[in-house]
């Protein structure tokens, strides 16, 4: 097949969705929606930043969660936010007819953009008889959609457009069919990174180099970065000293968090410094052997799909504390395998990581329980294939391919 994405190349999750049709032997060609460092294998690659993304986020070394940027990039970041689901379907003309004659060019069997604002979007440009397909992914339409009523309308459009779409939840294919997408159309629930890399996770992790020793005591992991609207890591900080008078020895490791000026400006003012740690991004291997070591993950989601480091967070053994929203609850059946906490409450949070950190045998339980869920239902190797049979059968249907 020859495949056309339309992706931020700089996130972990697109990245790992692309490299498996690298791998396949696909001829696979790039559009990416923010700048950063080719990934290796692609026929093709272009840069053609959309809705602000150059200002957004302007260095391409660094992928989404990375290392820290100075305090007024962060700053001049969340000024922009609001504006963007303004501006930025507004600026989406141009790279449209860019984009249909980079279509155009290429003549590719299929068109898959990697999320809808605006990856799809401006996907939304591809020109009739090149089947379109769209990923979505955590946000899309509990968040960005109803962000202005121009988003509401692009989204509108672009499910209307699409001959097929693929959700990392159950729920967001419903709501994707009350926000326009017509029931016949084909759809695909998988993890958006396309599942866990068994393999990987059963190797040792011996030799990891962290960014610092680990502090002794139970440590509670939360790996998912600022991501305002939906973390409410305000209250994950807030929840700590109640948990420390509980559990003194209780450390707090926060990867991706590294210089950034509202978890830094709240560690010192709730005088957590002694128990937490804002670490820089890790990559894979690192991130596994921490979750390995760690006995909580936690993640304090008021909107979010199916996390790929919650997925790695189970497979690895480490209970899951997370969100009381629907989409986890396709995964946690609190009390059993996790628990599903008010994640705008640190009271909450507090009670729900206290209970988990003092009970032993639930995290034992929940260890079994999620080592079976995610090699079932999010093995990388077997909801790809799945992944390619949905390709080739919305191909065969038109047509395309024998």
């Amino acid at each position: 097949m020859k495949i056309l994405f339309v992706a931020d190349g700089r996130s972990p999750t697109a990245l790992s969705w692309i490299d498996y049709w690298v791998g396949a032997g696909h001829e696979v060609h790039l559009v990416s929606s923010f700048p950063c460092v080719p990934p290796g294998g692609l026929k093709s690659f272009v840069i053609l930043p959309v809705a602000l993304a150059g200002i957004a986020r302007s260095d391409p070394t660094k992928s989404i969660g990375g290392a820290s940027r100075p305090g007024w990039i962060a700053s001049l970041r969340g000024l922009l936010r609001p504006l963007r689901y303004y501006l930025g379907p507004l600026s989406l003309g141009r790279d449209r007819t860019r984009f249909r004659a980079l279509v155009a060019d290429l003549r590719p069997d299929l068109v898959h953009a990697l999320r809808i604002p605006f990856e799809g979007m401006l996907a939304a440009a591809t020109p009739p008889g090149i089947p379109l397909l769209v990923s979505i992914w955590g946000n899309d339409l509990t968040l960005h959609a109803p962000g202005s009523f121009l988003m509401a309308s692009q989204t509108r459009q672009i499910l209307r457009r699409v001959d097929g779409l693929l959700a990392d939840t159950s729920r967001d294919i419903r709501l994707a069919q009350a926000w326009g997408l017509p029931s016949e159309k084909p759809t695909l629930v998988v993890p958006g990174g396309g599942g866990i890399r068994l393999d990987e996770v059963r190797k040792k992790g011996q030799g990891v180099v962290f960014p610092e020793e680990l502090p002794p005591g139970p440590i509670v992991v939360n790996p998912r970065g600022q991501r305002p609207g939906s973390l409410r890591q305000d209250v994950f900080f807030q929840s700590i000293p109640a948990i420390l008078e509980k559990i003194p020895d209780a450390v707090f490791i926060c990867p991706s968090l590294a210089g950034d000026p509202d978890a830094e400006r709240r560690v010192e003012t709730l005088g957590i410094r002694r128990s937490t740690r804002l670490w820089p991004r890790l990559d894979r291997e690192q991130m596994l052997a921490l979750f390995k070591r760690s006995l909580l993950f936690v993640s304090p989601s008021v909107h979010d799909g199916t996390p790929n480091s919650l997925l790695e967070a189970m497979a690895c053994g480490c209970f899951p504390v997370v969100g009381d929203i629907e989409s986890m609850r396709e995964w946690i059946k609190s009390g059993s395998n996790g628990l599903l906490v008010d994640a705008a409450s640190a009271r909450s949070l507090a009670e729900g990581m206290v209970a988990a950190l003092m009970d032993p045998a639930l995290r034992a339980r929940a260890k079994n329980e999620n080592a079976h869920t995610v090699a079932e239902r999010a093995d990388y190797r077997r909801e790809m294939a799945k992944a390619e049979a949905f390709y080739r059968k919305l191909l065969a249907e038109d047509r395309l391919l024998p």
